[in-house]
Formats: structure tokens, C-alpha cells, sequence
């Protein structure tokens, strides 16, 4: 079940491909699924190079992401500006364990009572 993902890069990476002769998007054949650290050891870019990927318009975790055939892929390297991570969804990098977004509380936080506090 192979085929192909589609791959983007942003800010310092964008040159990289530019540099390797790749256009942007770059199309890369691929078997079948994998870890996001398996696709930057398959394009050789080094993890540290890359904070963030976009898969399929959701931003994920490194770590986190399974890439499938198919898909599409931004690479987000470090040192995106703040009113950008917010907008592509890494504003909080700390969280790894979760896709990258903006996250809100449904219920109000209690106090030492047992209350519920006001605001």
C-alpha cells in the first residue's frame, strides 16, 4: 500500500530544499506509514531542525505524529514567531504528549472547599 506524501517546509527549511533542488511541494514516495522520526531520518534532516510537523492541517508533536501515505506535511522548524505558533497551532511546545492547539477548560477549577471559584 504505498504512494506518495506531500511535503512543505517553512522559514530555514524552505531554503534547505531549495538547496537539495526539491520544489516546493516536494513529492516523496513512501511504502507505508510512519513515525514522524522516521520520515526526517528517510529525508535526512535532523530532528533538532524541526519543532513541529503539520500533518493533514493539524499540528503535531514529532514524536506524536503517524504519517501515511497520502498525506500532507509542513515541516515547522524552531524560532516561529508567537502570533504564528498560535495561528498554526504549536503555541505550546511543553505539551508533547497532545497535538499542539489551543485547549480550554469546560469546568471551572475548585477551590480548597471544594467550590467552584469565581472570576
Amino acid at each position: 500500500m504505498g504512494g506518495q506524501i506531500e511535503l512543505r517546509a517553512f522559514m530555514d527549511l524552505r531554503m534547505l530544499f531549495g538547496e537539495r533542488g526539491w520544489s516546493i511541494p516536494h513529492f516523496l514516495d513512501v511504502e507505508s506509514d510512519m513515525t514522524g522520526e522516521e520520515l526526517l531520518r528517510l529525508i535526512s534532516i535532523e530532528s533538532a531542525r524541526v519543532e513541529s510537523l503539520i500533518v493533514n492541517r493539524s499540528a503535531i508533536a514529532i514524536e506524536e505524529a503517524i504519517i501515511h501515505p497520502g498525506d500532507r506535511v509542513a515541516l515547522v522548524p524552531p524560532g516561529v514567531p508567537g502570533p504564528h505558533r498560535v495561528l498554526l497551532g504549536i503555541h505550546s511546545q511543553k505539551k508533547s504528549a497532545q497535538p499542539f492547539g489551543l485547549s480550554f477548560s469546560a469546568a471551572p477549577q475548585e477551590n480548597e472547599t471544594g467550590e467552584g471559584e469565581e472570576k
